[in-house]
């Protein structure tokens, strides 16, 4: 049971998300997500919900797993947007295939859209070892 400064807390956290999902929806349309993909990444079981989501993001519910869910994507967009300096690079790596052995020939997309948020960490994890903490 959380306390009245957790509940607070928690209140500031999700209005937060409502203001930062249309820039993860903006991530994803540029990532060519699928509507199925931005399901699975966002933790999202309904269509009618996603879309709902998108054209009024002020009423999302944003749960602490949808909050997770966003800090991974935004995070995994900044340090693409690190290594790489062509916004082609930054907006299609997740999409293609990938030789490194954690990914084993899948592109990240496939691994991030499994629908946990572990998935999301570990691609995110990658990342931020790849490029070396810069900021």
């Amino acid at each position: 049971m959380m306390n009245a400064a957790q509940a607070t807390q928690y209140q500031q956290l999700a209005q937060a998300g409502n203001t930062v999902l249309p820039v993860v929806f903006n991530i994803l349309d540029k990532w060519s997500c699928s509507q199925n993909q931005q399901m699975a990444l966002l933790g999202l079981t309904s269509r009618s919900t996603l879309n709902k989501y998108r054209t009024h993001p002020e009423s999302a519910k944003v749960s602490k797993d949808l909050l997770e869910r966003m800090s991974y994507i935004l995070n995994i967009h900044k340090c693409l947007r690190i290594m790489f300096t062509a916004e082609e690079s930054v907006y299609n790596w997740v999409q293609k295939p990938n030789n490194h052995p954690f990914f084993a020939g899948r592109s990240a997309m496939e691994i991030m859209c499994q629908g946990k948020v572990v998935d999301l960490y570990q691609v995110a994890a990658r990342l931020n070892a790849w490029r070396g903490g810069q900021s």
